[in-house]
């Protein structure tokens, strides 16, 4: 009896512990699972994550490119270089102008030149903006041969005409060389020849940032130093086909101006193709303009615009 209450006390010990071990395998089995589960979720969220900053990374990179693209187009703007055309004219040994290749280009042109601004140091009515106004609006150009004495000083109307002078330039037209003072250069010493040229070259370029082109001396009095000089300087020299606002009977009356520029017979003269036609800073060829200018486009004249001028 009593050895059977032995056995079954160690039958009853040995479930005990089998049950208790199924347990334990059962709990590890669960924690193994639910460690699974959270790696898989783990995983899961890294790639998620990991979606999420590729995609990030990638629109990151895509507004990093359109940045790029934009500072480009910005900077291909900025680096845009406006085109130069080519001289298609040049002067003739009489100051006229003449197609380079005669077979493409217009031979139906005239050259306008307009001298004497800021000829004195004095304090004087200028037209030069003026007359730039008209030829503009005419769709026409010219060369402004201008004097250094009245843009030489402190003075408040000194500093009013290198404004001028600086507007002609921006609004397109060509600054011409007339000398300093307006002297007859066949009067005066070849230092002082040279300083009248060379001097206002300077200054020229000190207000708008250029120098020069293109010389005419006054009366159209050269000499061979003035000439030398304009060549050191790399400009060309030119008188002028005709002109007649300083003739006295013109002098004052626009009608009269107007009509002997555009048919001079009467003063010896033909109105030819490349004509240099010569004018001044005046108040009565300022009135004038318009309809010279008008009238020559209406007798099939191109009005050249200097910078073709090679």
């Amino acid at each position: 009896m009593k050895k059977g209450l032995i056995f079954l006390s160690v039958i009853l010990f040995i479930m005990f512990l089998i049950g208790c071990s199924n347990n334990n395998a059962q709990n590890n089995n669960e924690q193994n699972n639910e460690q699974i589960n959270n790696n898989e979720n783990n995983n899961d969220s890294n790639e998620s994550n990991e979606n999420t900053d590729m995609n990030e990374g990638n629109e990151e990179d895509e507004a990093v490119d359109g940045d790029i693209n934009e500072d480009n187009g910005k900077e291909e703007d900025e680096d845009e270089v406006v085109e130069v055309q080519d001289p298609l004219y040049e002067l003739t040994e009489v100051w006229t102008v003449r197609p380079i290749e005669p077979e493409t280009t217009n031979s139906n042109v005239v050259l306008l030149t307009i001298d004497d601004s800021f000829d004195t140091s004095s304090k004087k009515q200028y037209y030069a903006l003026e007359m730039a106004e008209i030829l503009q609006n005419l769709d026409a150009s010219a060369i402004f041969f201008v004097n250094g004495a009245g843009l030489q000083g402190s003075e408040s109307h000194i500093e009013e005409n290198r404004e001028m002078l600086r507007k002609l330039y921006e609004m397109g037209f060509e600054i011409g060389n007339h000398t300093m003072t307006h002297p007859n250069l066949r009067e005066i010493s070849e230092e002082e020849q040279r300083q009248q040229i060379v001097e206002l070259n300077d200054l020229i370029e000190e207000i708008i940032g250029e120098r020069p082109r293109f010389f005419r001396a006054p009366f159209g009095a050269n000499t061979d130093y003035s000439r030398q000089v304009v060549e050191e300087e790399g400009m060309q020299w030119m008188n002028w086909s005709y002109g007649f606002d300083y003739f006295p009977q013109y002098v004052g009356d626009a009608e009269a101006l107007t009509e002997i520029m555009l048919d001079p017979t009467s003063e010896g003269v033909s109105l030819t193709n490349g004509a240099n036609l010569l004018m001044h800073d005046r108040d009565f060829t300022t009135e004038a303009l318009h309809d010279i200018v008008v009238g020559l486009q209406e007798k099939g004249f191109e009005i050249v615009n200097p910078s073709l001028i090679k």
